[in-house]
């Protein structure tokens, strides 16, 4: 039994592979869904595979897989297709299954999008210490490149009981900026370039020069997943030597919304020398970021860096933790 939605003022019609049919207004198709407005049922979101046929009272303007397209009124047809009108008079039928889109929406301009978070901390009483610590992050992605800029920095005093005097005991910034260009939709090369310092590691600075090709596994509006492969002229210079190498570069990056309001971030890049496979360095990030509103957040952060060769004296591994607030733009 075939039910029928009526409503005047629209005369756009859908039928269902299941015999319903439904009438209002189509507003657009794109992905393979169709969004669809009608005064009983409101707006809708219907799976093209889920529809027989269509037809509207109007041109709408149609854009087909095969690069073609057209402005036209739709005429329902047999299962599976619609038809339209040609020139001469004559009907002609085009599959569902064909469609790229109907009234697309415009798109948007590109625009920056990004965060900011602040955390600080003081300690008084058996103890006295200062902390501050900060995170920038900001990205723009085009049809065809991706620009991503990011900056890291702490920095904690600690009162030393026996001088009065308060003793640096983090000090540390880094920088990122990276390039993307998507050769087809998941292909792409870069381009990146990075340069931290460390007062406590003895690190004057470390400059990473990178190029190489990547794969964007999943990119939508819930998860991220990216693979790098490519190769990074590495420069670090400490108080007392200075090294300098060509390395492989191999990294990913991942996030994933965990709920509405809670997103988790990863990312790893690994710089193995290419003369000596032992002579490594290494750093990765793992963020949980929660909003309590539209553009404030709480973040938890953690960065761990891994040199097999630091400075003479220092720790190989370095691990630094983020606790702060924040506002997205």
């Amino acid at each position: 039994m075939t039910t029928i939605f009526f409503q005047s003022g629209f005369a756009d019609e859908v039928k269902f592979n299941n015999g319903n049919v439904i009438t209002g207004k189509i507003v657009h198709l794109t992905d393979g869904k169709l969004v669809f407005k009608s005064d009983i049922a409101g707006e809708i979101t219907i799976a093209l595979s889920k529809i027989q046929t269509l037809s509207t009272d109007e041109p709408v303007t149609v854009n087909l897989k095969n690069s073609t397209g057209f402005t036209r009124r739709l005429f329902s047809a047999q299962a599976g297709s619609f038809s339209i009108q040609g020139n001469d008079g004559t009907m002609q039928e085009i599959p569902l299954v064909g469609i790229l889109s109907i009234n697309p929406p415009a798109k948007t301009a590109p625009k920056w999008t990004g965060n900011l978070s602040l955390g600080i901390t003081s300690t008084h009483g058996n103890t006295k210490t200062e902390s501050v610590t900060g995170s920038a992050n900001a990205s723009k992605r085009r049809e065809k490149d991706r620009t991503t800029l990011s900056a890291d920095y702490a920095k904690s005093t600690k009162k030393n009981d026996i001088t009065g005097d308060d003793d640096t005991i983090e000090n540390w910034w880094r920088a990122r900026g990276k390039y993307d260009y998507f050769f087809s939709k998941k292909m792409y090369g870069y381009l990146d370039a990075r340069y931290e310092k460390d007062d406590v590691a003895e690190l004057d600075r470390r400059i990473i020069v990178g190029a190489g090709g990547g794969y964007q596994w999943v990119e939508s509006d819930d998860m991220h997943f990216s693979t790098e492969l490519g190769l990074a002229y590495v420069n670090e210079k400490y108080d007392t030597e200075r090294d300098d190498s060509l390395s492989a570069q191999l990294g990913y990056h991942f996030d994933k919304k965990l709920r509405k309001n809670v997103i988790f971030i990863n990312d790893l890049t690994y710089y193995p020398s290419l003369e000596k496979v032992s002579d490594y360095y290494m750093t990765t990030t793992a963020e949980i970021r929660a909003n309590f509103t539209s553009s404030f957040f709480t973040n938890f952060k953690t960065i761990f860096n891994y040199d097999s060769t630091p400075a003479e004296g220092k720790h190989k591994t370095d691990v630094k933790y983020f606790l702060g607030l924040g506002y997205t733009f």
